[in-house]
């Protein structure tokens, strides 16, 4: 099969992606340019409300928080996978993901008797005489969080595995040999040969964080507005498309923008020799 032959087989996907993804996109964004007053004027609206600044700051931080932890409880548990024989790292595997397949709201009600005043957290730290009253944990930030991690923990840890099972070993035994400690060969051997898989981790984890609405309407409630719930309060409740358009558009530039950023930061990490 020739090159020119190739590109014309990929016709028909780009086309699918074209109106299926970027049609909608300039659906949506048309109508929020559409203004006799200004061409941005609905976009300086909403940027001049402080509140809709604490709603894409709370936003983001519980993207970058769960981004964080749910690196850091993924990559020694790859690691551990990543190095355990074919068929048992296949089993674990399935197991690690066997979660994803029960829906996120019957996952996310689970925490609501969890995390509520008379979930199991609350009964066990009362039963130990560590607190007088029920914490306040359901309806915060704290409980999207820890919803968020809860579900993207799985897709970080296979993003991870794969990476973790190349590895180079020799590489290690050379830098132990060479007198370097365990903590030295992670950070300056084993994670810059992982750079790939951690950010294709933390770009998967971020977007769905960013973009995640079940789990910040379930655990996080009306009090704590994220701009995926934000977007359907303006939609669903109060029947302002346009706004909604804009909440959207603003939450689509600023996760690209976060991507892009960290694959800047890939970039630097990876140690690897390039084939240029």
């Amino acid at each position: 099969m020739n090159r020119k032959s190739a590109v014309w087989l990929l016709v028909p996907a780009f086309m699918g992606v074209l109106v299926f993804t970027f049609f909608p996109l300039i659906e949506i964004a048309i109508p929020t340019f559409q203004n006799r007053n200004g061409f941005f004027l609905l976009y300086a609206q909403f940027l001049k409300s402080s509140y809709n600044w604490q709603v894409i700051g709370r936003t983001f931080l519980i993207a970058f928080v769960t981004v964080m932890i749910v690196l850091i409880l993924g990559l020694p548990i790859s690691l551990w996978i990543g190095r355990q024989k074919t068929a048992v790292r296949q089993v674990l595997n399935l197991l690690i993901l066997f979660p994803m397949l029960t829906n996120a709201v019957v996952r996310n009600f689970a925490w609501i008797i969890i995390l509520g005043h008379d979930g199991i957290i609350n009964k066990f730290l009362l039963a130990l005489h560590l607190i007088k009253s029920p914490l306040d944990i359901l309806y915060t930030d704290a409980a999207i969080i820890i919803g968020s991690v809860y579900l993207f923990l799985p897709i970080m840890i296979n993003s991870l595995v794969g990476s973790v099972a190349e590895l180079n070993v020799e590489i290690e035994e050379a830098a132990a040999i060479l007198g370097s400690n365990p903590w030295h060969t992670l950070f300056k051997v084993v994670i810059p040969q992982l750079a790939p898989g951690i950010l294709t981790g933390c770009i998967l984890v971020f977007a769905g964080s960013m973009t995640a609405y079940t789990t910040p309407q379930i655990l996080g409630g009306n009090r704590h507005l994220v701009l995926s719930t934000l977007i359907y309060q303006q939609a669903m409740t109060l029947g302002n498309w346009k706004n909604a358009s804009v909440i959207a558009l603003i939450l689509i530039i600023i996760s690209a923008f976060s991507m892009w950023i960290m694959r800047r930061v890939s970039h630097h990490l990876d140690r690897r020799p390039s084939n240029a």
